[in-house]
């Protein structure tokens, strides 16, 4: 009896070191998930000693696996390393519900103010950064996922394809196949189907949510699964969610403005916590408060569902020959998506000499000084606001309104 309070105590208290410390990170974590990751790194195995080093890694290597916002499937899978399934789901609401409060916050006052003078120098400023952001993040990753030519060439082939319009469901599922091919004939038939099998289930989910909502009139059940399947297919960095939201809200709805949509991700960044948190903001835009807490929901719920499911696998995982192929594929795929959105939203925000050289100035400070994404933000805050109140803006085309 004694033990079993004394265990039932001890993970009280495990559950609530989790609470605290993913609150905290969930409060203070700028720059996206590579950021996050490293703060996560320096608490739960430098610091607390919660995990090993190659314990730590099994699990990233595990979220790069599964489609979702990396750094908050990282949290729920220390979660339940530290206090069990209790743990999982503590470490992933205390990661989200600080950053989506705040991102709820900032779009209250968006429609509020947004259109004051003020604010909209503050996002003039903001969005040329956001540019570089992405811009410098594409490289980073880039030189990660383009192993060799075969990646490269594929790269190539599906910014080419999301250029002329074919959906990006169908984009990632055929990179992905495209190099599990040669995996399937070293490893044999089995080993493919039990991939295959995890990515169907987790495509056909998201393809039935696309379909119910490609052209429903806004409606809450409509947000969630917009928001469900981006939650559900989304492989690589939180930037890559620019391609599922404008070919969706923008592009086959019509419920934002290419504007709005990099608004939204310019909030995202100005944030703490998951890039994710974007849903909320666009959420709020779109439907008030109940908008942002479905879409919330909609984006971030396949995550825990991913991790609950995957943990056990982490050991076949990596080992698995054919699903590193298919991983290969569907990042690539990821990052093409990206380049070809940010070109498209860049000729958006890089309107004047001002923007283009803020533009220019915050990739050389992100990759040659490696200042932390949240200065630039500020600055470029504080510099857009200067500029448009103080100064008539240099105009070489449309400027934002």
């Amino acid at each position: 009896m004694h033990s079993a309070e004394s265990e039932r105590g001890s993970l009280r208290q495990r559950v609530r070191d989790v609470a605290l410390l993913f609150a905290k990170l969930g409060t203070t974590a700028f720059g996206g998930p590579a950021a996050h990751i490293a703060m996560m790194e320096a608490e739960v195995v430098r610091r607390r000693q919660w995990l090993t080093r190659d314990q730590f890694l099994d699990y990233l290597g595990a979220t790069n696996l599964i489609p979702g916002p990396n750094s908050t499937e990282l949290a729920m899978h220390i979660g339940h390393a530290r206090a069990g399934w209790p743990g999982l789901v503590v470490a992933g609401v205390f990661f989200i519900l600080p950053a989506a409060l705040i991102a709820g916050v900032a779009a209250w006052a968006y429609v509020q103010y947004g259109t004051l003078p003020a604010y909209a120098g503050l996002l003039y400023g903001v969005k040329p950064v956001v540019i570089a952001i992405v811009a410098q993040a594409l490289w980073s990753l880039g030189r990660t996922a383009v192993k060799n030519t075969a990646l490269a060439m594929l790269g190539i082939v599906v910014a080419a394809a999301a250029t002329a319009g074919v959906h990006e469901l169908v984009v990632l599922a055929a990179a992905g196949a495209v190099m599990v091919v040669p995996g399937v004939a070293k490893r044999g038939l089995r080993t493919a189907t039990r991939v295959v099998i995890v990515s169907a289930a987790s495509g056909a989910t998201a393809t039935a949510a696309g379909a119910a909502a490609a052209t429903a009139s806004f409606g809450l059940w409509p947000l969630f699964l917009v928001f469900a399947k981006a939650g559900a297919v989304l492989f690589g960095s939180g930037y890559v969610l620019l391609a599922f939201l404008r070919n969706d809200l923008v592009q086959r709805l019509g419920w934002l403005t290419e504007t709005q949509l990099l608004d939204a991700i310019a909030i995202g960044q100005v944030t703490p916590g998951p890039v994710f948190t974007t849903a909320t903001f666009i959420g709020y835009l779109l439907g008030g408060a109940s908008g942002a807490a479905v879409a919330t929901v909609g984006i971030f719920l396949p995550a825990f569902v991913f991790v609950a499911i995957s943990g056990p696998l982490v050991p076949w995982l990596r080992r698995s020959l054919v699903a590193s192929a298919a991983l290969d594929g569907i990042n690539v795929a990821s990052l093409a998506l990206m380049a070809v959105v940010s070109w498209q939203l860049g000729r958006a925000a890089l309107v004047d000499i001002v923007t283009i050289g803020l533009a220019l100035a915050s990739l050389i400070a992100l990759v040659r000084f490696r200042i932390n994404c949240a200065w630039l933000i500020a600055a470029g805050s504080a510099l857009g606001w200067l500029v448009r109140t103080a100064v008539p803006p240099l105009t070489t085309g449309p400027g934002p309104p």
